[in-house]
């Protein structure tokens, strides 16, 4: 009997999985996906208008890189908002709180620290990408990247990154939002798949 070389299924399947609301699933998580559309749009917005600034007023390629910038990071801030939507809920649902407050009082952990800060930079940038598109629509008709929108969307660009950087920390050095492997059978030797629906890692 051939042994198998590939496990599709199990990643792909959510039945089984406990649905967390704006949190998404259980192994399958919303905000970690949304983040991809901004940090890829704010780097790439930043490319387009040093490319536009550098150009000069008045030519053809700074018109088009300019506007390119333009289009690209307005799709990134409504994937950011998204993102930030999702990722307030995993802010509130993810860590351990009592009662008390709006959103209760967490437990002062470095995980919440860290989630903390990692908010904190990523609303800087969401009011950086805001004033950004803002000016960029209000000189639209000028048709070029100007020092101050390069300026914006190079801060926005470094932000992003320097936030992600802290996000991924949370899910690769603290395991926030990671399920448990507790009862997993992924990583023995063995031809057969454990799906959601077949219960544990951890009741998914």
């Amino acid at each position: 009997m051939a042994k198998r070389i590939f496990s599709i299924r199990p990643a792909l399947s959510f039945r089984g999985r406990r649905f967390k609301g704006l949190r998404g699933w259980a192994g399958k998580p919303l905000h970690p996906p949304l983040t991809d559309f901004p940090i890829a749009a704010y780097a790439f917005a930043a490319l387009f208008d040093l490319i536009s600034l550098f150009a000069g007023r008045g030519s053809a390629v700074a018109r088009d890189f300019f506007v390119s910038a333009t289009h690209v990071i307005i799709i990134g801030a409504v994937g950011g908002l998204a993102a930030s939507l999702t990722g307030f809920w995993d802010w509130w649902k993810g860590i351990e709180r009592s009662r008390g407050g709006l959103v209760g009082r967490a437990k002062r952990t470095q995980v919440w620290r860290t989630t903390n800060w990692h908010m904190a930079v990523m609303l800087v940038v969401t009011a950086l990408v805001a004033l950004n598109i803002a000016l960029r629509l209000g000189r639209f008709e000028q048709g070029y990247t100007d020092g101050l929108i390069a300026g914006l969307s190079l801060a926005a660009a470094a932000l992003v990154s320097f936030g992600a950087m802290y996000g991924g920390a949370l899910v690769y050095d603290h395991q926030f939002n990671v399920e448990s492997l507790e009862g997993s059978t992924a990583w023995d030797e063995t031809e057969r798949d454990q799906l959601p629906a077949d219960k544990p890692p951890s009741e998914w």
